[in-house]
């Protein structure tokens, strides 16, 4: 039988696979990639993982980019332990993509130039309202005003790639900015 995956019989080949599902993600809504989850780690130890939105990648440098309130619990943590995972499932390719990074969070005059890029109905998730989590009496019961002041850039420099393919032969890599990104087959 065929594979109908031919991405997934070389490194070279499934590193450029990988990419390339990364960076459609960030211009296709579609995509997979587009909503990846994103994990930390609280003050307490627990992992917090949620849902994000891509908005840059860069395989030169190895680099994803994602924006956020810079009152959010996930800054917080990240201002605690610069540490995250990323994971993408991709049903249609059987292809599940876990990323180690190391973040920086970037503010101020730092993002303005992304800042004003963002079209006017997109700042509104960048608030001076109350912090992402505060609670509230109604569902509805708050404000947001947009605030370049709350606006913040996650850089995710990318340390390791794993990739699973479960198609008809299962097949594992891990890819490290350690080796250069030559990958390694592992047992799946």
């Amino acid at each position: 039988m065929d594979n109908p995956h031919p991405w997934a019989e070389t490194l070279p080949l499934l590193y450029e696979h990988l990419w390339a599902r990364l960076i459609r993600g960030v211009h296709d809504r579609h995509a997979p990639a587009r909503h990846p989850v994103l994990a930390t780690v609280n003050a307490q130890g627990m992992p917090q993982a949620r849902t994000v939105v891509l908005r840059g990648a860069d395989k030169a440098a190895a680099t994803l980019t994602f924006y956020t309130d810079l009152h959010s619990t996930k800054v917080e943590e990240l201002r605690a332990s610069p540490l995250a995972a990323l994971h993408v499932w991709d049903a249609s390719a059987h292809l599940q993509t876990r990323i180690d990074a190391s973040v920086t969070l970037l503010t101020g005059d730092d993002v303005s130039e992304t800042w004003q890029r963002l079209p006017e109905h997109s700042r509104h998730a960048y608030s001076s309202g109350p912090a992402p989590g505060t609670p509230i009496a109604d569902s509805l019961a708050y404000t947001k005003t947009p605030d370049q002041v709350a606006f913040a850039v996650l850089r995710l420099d990318i340390q390791a790639i794993d990739a699973l393919h479960l198609g008809p032969h299962h097949r594992r890599a891990r890819f490290t900015r350690a080796d250069h990104w030559a990958g390694q087959w592992l047992v799946p």
